[in-house]
């Protein structure tokens, strides 16, 4: 069997929490910044936890993750 290949793009999105579960930053924080509310702003700081109906795929695509 050959090696299987981590996709790169998807391995700088997420990463492994200690009990395994994927970490991924939130989406609506780069631009247009200025008809958000400053609450609005600060929810989108903190890390989000990736979704278990997409964690399979994802363990897929980051096999050594």
């Amino acid at each position: 069997m050959p090696k299987m290949k981590t996709s790169k793009s998807a391995a700088k999105r997420f990463r492994v929490t200690g009990t395994g579960k994927l970490k991924r930053s939130k989406a609506y924080k780069r631009h247009i910044l200025t008809k958000k509310t400053t609450k609005t702003k600060r929810k989108l700081r903190k890390p989000a936890i990736t979704d278990k109906t997409n964690v399979k795929n994802m363990k897929k695509i980051l096999p050594y993750l």
